[in-house]
């Protein structure tokens, strides 16, 4: 409730500000008076203090000030979790796509048995050789 208020006061302060800065007369010259001339002309005459002069420095450390505080209420509340950050939470984890070729699946079974000391190697396994071509039965000769 308070954040939600503290912020509706620093949106219409940061359009207050963007107002009053906006309204103020500039200082002239601009980029054009770069190329000489008088200190006055580059860095600005000293003008009267206005009323949007003040309304500026007001209206700019009001919005410093709230912003300081939203920021220090935010990182001291424990915000909940949103409904999709849960939903990603219980998406089940993808699996690994199945390898191709004639490498067999691992298993899910026991452990395999322990080597008896040889490294194991780094070369693929050979493919299994086709089965032996049977011939077909001899016709019988009477």
């Amino acid at each position: 409730m308070l954040y939600g208020l503290i912020l509706t006061l620093l949106v219409i302060d940061g359009l207050l500000l963007a107002t009053v800065v906006l309204l103020q007369s500039g200082q002239g010259g601009g980029l054009a008076s770069l190329g000489g001339g008088t200190t006055d002309l580059v860095m600005g005459g000293r003008q009267a203090v206005t009323i949007l002069h003040t309304l500026s420095w007001w209206t700019g450390g009001i919005f410093m000030v709230l912003s300081l505080v939203l920021s220090l209420m935010a990182s001291r509340s424990s915000v909940g979790t949103t409904e999709v950050q849960q939903r990603l939470r219980n998406v089940p984890a993808p699996v690994a796509p199945a390898p191709l070729g004639n490498t067999p699946a691992p298993s899910t079974g026991a452990a395999p048995a322990p080597t008896t000391g040889a490294a194991p190697s780094t070369t693929p396994a050979a493919p299994a050789p086709p089965p032996a071509a049977t011939k077909p039965p001899a016709p019988k000769t009477d």
